[in-house]
């Protein structure tokens, strides 16, 4: 007889300025780690961040702040890095909203049944973004390479899409082996061609039955069903979709460059 593991309820907290994010649970690490190590190198290398991302973030909070957050003693970017008053009442802000927010957490998880899931999918469906297509996975694997990195997310249908990001995007996003994240694309990247098996130089082709196919003045919107929760949208020519003959219930393939998907996460 096997036992179920029992569900834990998640949730991050993350300040905003207008509609920005001003900090999340990373920046915050690195802000404390700054205050607590003086050094914007000791902070990045004690948060797994390399020392371009963390300045990146601290412009970036510092633009959305208003005001510096991190000073150094030179005006550069070398040592002697302290944090001003209003970092400090920052970090103190986000770890007291964090405090509170993991009660809630618990109150709510305790007291309604299935509440983990349902908050996970609640924050997915909540996610605006101008692509039209997000397909939600996770991490199998993490490639190093001498410029870029290539990051391999399993589908839920078990299909996997390749993405190409830099160093930076790896690291700023936390991406490794096990973590969960969600591939965006737009619809005009995605080319569609006969489920054959042609070599084609595009490492992603995701293989499904078309499901409706809706034609324009000059270009057609076909919807692309990879499993029972996935689908995948696609912007063509009519005359791409005539060439094609495109209809529905038949069987096609998605095909996308890995340098056209981005890769998020939930922060």
């Amino acid at each position: 007889m096997t036992t179920r593991e029992s569900l834990e309820l998640g949730g991050s907290v993350w300040l905003k300025s207008g509609a920005e994010t001003l900090g999340g649970a990373g920046r915050i690490a690195l802000l404390a780690a700054i205050r607590d190590t003086g050094s914007i190198t000791a902070a990045a290398k004690a948060v797994g961040m390399s020392y371009k991302a963390a300045w990146d973030a601290v412009d970036t909070m510092n633009n959305l702040a208003g005001e510096r957050l991190v000073v150094t003693a030179s005006g550069g970017r070398g040592g002697g890095t302290t944090l001003t008053p209003a970092a400090s009442r920052l970090i103190e802000t986000y770890r007291a909203v964090e405090r509170e927010h993991r009660k809630f957490l618990q109150h709510v998880g305790a007291a309604i049944d299935g509440f983990a899931h349902d908050w996970q999918l609640i924050g997915k469906l909540g996610m605006k973004t101008n692509a039209r297509n997000q397909l939600a996975g996770k991490v199998t694997k993490v490639t190093r390479g001498a410029v870029n990195d290539e990051i391999e997310l399993g589908l839920l249908g078990g299909q996997t899409i390749v993405a190409v990001v830099t160093h930076e995007s790896t690291e700023a996003l936390g991406l490794k082996q096990g973590s969960d994240a969600f591939a965006l694309i737009k619809a005009s990247w995605v080319m569609l061609m006969e489920d054959t098996s042609a070599k084609l130089s595009a490492r992603n082709q995701l293989r499904g039955t078309v499901s409706n196919v809706t034609k324009g003045a000059v270009n057609a919107e076909v919807n692309l069903t990879l499993d029972d929760s996935t689908t995948i949208t696609a912007i063509i020519t009519n005359q791409s979709a005539d060439t094609l003959g495109l209809a529905a219930g038949q069987k096609a393939v998605a095909v996308i460059k890995a340098s056209s998907v981005i890769i998020g996460v939930n922060d």
